[in-house]
């Protein structure tokens, strides 16, 4: 009886925390955390398609330059906040990209675009 009633429990237990990490209230979304290296050819691609996202959406003509500086923040996917220097005109200005990106199926999303940022 006892063996009965601690199984009950601990699948109540194991189905409680699924079912708050299906809800979005679980461990499954990370901290944000440094891109160690700014001038891999996959962080680079990523400034990129957010500087083109925005041309797009805005209907600007920004130009990437570089990716500055980086956070990555793991979702169902990955979140990377880029902070890219863009030429605007004539002169660099900085900005700041929020891209979510889900490769393996091959799905990318430019969540936001700010700046000039200093």
């Amino acid at each position: 009886m006892q063996k009965k009633l601690f199984i009950t429990l601990l699948l109540i237990a194991i189905f409680h925390k699924s079912s708050a990490v299906l809800r979005g209230g679980g461990s499954l979304v990370s901290t944000w955390k440094p891109i160690p290296d700014v001038n891999n050819p996959s962080v680079v691609s990523l400034g990129r398609f957010a500087v083109d996202e925005n041309n797009k959406l805005a209907r600007k003509s920004l130009k990437f330059k570089k990716v500055v500086k980086g956070d990555q923040q793991v979702v169902a996917g990955m979140n990377y906040k880029l902070k890219i220097t863009v030429v605007d005109g004539v002169a660099d200005k900085n900005y700041e990209a929020v891209v979510w990106d889900k490769p393996w199926e091959k799905l990318r999303k430019l969540v936001s675009f700010k700046g000039p940022v200093v």
